[in-house]
């Protein structure tokens, strides 16, 4: 892609007399090539449980020393879904409960609580999955069609940041890929749209349209609306004015801050574990007629003998010395699992998370084993959230434009902390205890934030309040009768 610290307009003036048109294509075609591109495809593919496995073949060697595919072995494609697994675990861990955001201000409380709601918290779950399968995940600032600020979702794969600075915080324009389905002339097609976002606007095309003549750059200004604002402001019945944001509104959620994801430091060892316990499975089912030595056969061909021995379950031999023996193939599974467990080892170790099948878990751990055993789930939810923070603080900047277009109240100064409530696994019974031997000694706050069956604080000290006012007014209520 074009060098990171340049601006667009800076690419655009070196590259004369290149058309826009053309420096899009250019970056297209780049990205299509890009390594970056490719680690998050592989990503999302193994997400999805699409591992390689699946497209092997058993190969052997034919006629001229051609390599060929034998169809008469077994083949076993065991996929184990670690990436998967990992993935939601991250998750589940980081963003399974509701972020808590805090702030001074009520009215701006309430006005970023109806903003930052259950389908929004939701939308962030699976932006969260895309930022861990693929390295990144994006979020564009929108209106809708009743004009409430929403947020949607895109496919990693479909958007081309050009970033404004080599550390990646700014962007300095957006290339939207994607493919819709189309009728043609009568035939249902796919078309390939393109979107270029940048500070004045939006400009779309349709890349190399059939049955048109697409030029240099393959790129047609779209028919229904090649150009237009970020979104529209309504002044009046039937006025209407095409308006941009001061800032490109699509919103980066890094994995990490080298973009990469999940997959590139487990692919190796996934695919390992898949061939080993594929290979097996191959070599259980093909033992019983794995090997054959063959003495005096009266048959044309090897391929006949094979086809007699599994439909008839007889063969014809020759001679006083006519016979099949087996060959008896000796396998190592103690070897085999030594190794499978060695990878699984290294699967949890790299990908950073908790391997629920590990013998240290055991039955009831304390809380300090549990501390212990996610450990390394805990750093990578470090990491993760920093990357977070930074994209919600640079979601909160549309946030408060929109509250200032609409309502009129400047909340830009206004300190706002985002909260990841951790769904960290603890020993109920030991929590419990803790919370019973801390009375008298933290606030009753404190008590019931950290007691495990408390899921909402205000309500629970709410309910203890009204408990305690109706024992005063009935000292009796609850107590057995005379």
């Amino acid at each position: 892609m074009a060098t990171e610290t340049q601006r667009l307009s800076e690419i655009i003036a070196a590259n004369a007399p290149l058309s826009l048109e053309q420096i899009i294509k250019l970056e297209i075609d780049e990205w299509k090539r890009s390594e970056h591109l490719k680690w998050m495809q592989e990503g999302r593919r193994y997400y999805r449980v699409d591992h390689e496995i699946r497209s092997r073949k058993r190969m052997m060697i034919g006629e001229g020393g051609m390599l060929q595919e034998n169809k008469n072995l077994s083949n076993r494609k065991l996929i184990h879904s670690f990436v998967r697994k990992l993935v939601d675990q991250k998750i589940g861990y980081l963003l399974s409960k509701p972020i808590s955001i805090q702030t001074g201000e009520k009215v701006y409380a309430e006005l970023l609580a109806d903003i930052f709601d259950k389908p929004f918290l939701r939308t962030m779950k699976n932006v969260g999955k895309d930022s861990i399968s693929a390295g990144i995940g994006w979020l564009q600032v929108y209106y809708d069609e009743n004009g409430i600020l929403s947020f949607k979702r895109h496919r990693p794969e479909e958007i081309i940041p050009l970033w404004r600075d080599a550390e990646h915080t700014e962007l300095d324009a957006v290339i939207r890929v994607y493919d819709v389905e189309q009728y043609v002339s009568s035939k249902k097609q796919t078309v390939t749209k393109v979107e270029f976002w940048d500070l004045r606007g939006v400009r779309r095309y349709t890349l190399n349209p059939p049955g048109l003549v697409s030029g240099v750059s393959g790129l047609v200004p779209d028919e229904d609306m090649p150009e237009s604002g970020h979104f529209i402001v309504s002044q009046g019945d039937d006025d209407e004015v095409q308006t941009n944001w001061e800032r490109i509104p699509f919103v980066p959620f890094k994995y990490n801050d080298d973009e990469l994801p999940l997959i590139a430091a487990l692919k190796s060892l996934v695919d390992e574990y898949d061939l080993q316990t594929s290979d097996n499975a191959n070599n259980i089912a093909d033992s019983p007629n794995s090997i054959l030595v063959l003495k005096d056969y009266d048959g044309q061909d090897l391929g006949e003998f094979r086809r007699n021995l599994s439909q008839v379950r007889a063969i014809k031999v020759s001679g006083e010395r006519g016979g099949v023996e087996p060959l008896s193939i000796d396998l190592n599974t103690d070897a085999l699992e030594k190794h499978l467990d060695r990878i699984r080892k290294d699967i949890y170790e790299f990908g950073r998370g908790v391997d629920t099948q590990a013998e240290r878990l055991g039955n009831s751990p304390s809380g300090e084993a549990l501390k212990f055993l996610y450990q390394d789930l805990d750093l990578d939810a470090n990491d993760i959230e920093n990357e977070f923070q930074a994209s919600l603080e640079q979601l909160l900047w549309f946030v408060d434009r929109h509250i200032f277009n609409t309502a009129g109240r400047d909340y830009s100064d206004e300190q706002v902390d985002f909260i990841f409530n951790r769904d960290i696994m603890i020993n109920e019974t030991e929590a419990v205890n803790n919370v019973r031997n801390s009375a008298g000694t933290v606030s009753e706050e404190t008590l019931v934030a950290n007691h495990p069956f408390v899921t909402d604080v205000s309500l629970e000290l709410e309910r203890l309040r009204k408990q305690r006012q109706s024992e005063l007014d009935d000292p009796y209520a609850g107590g057995d009768e005379a």
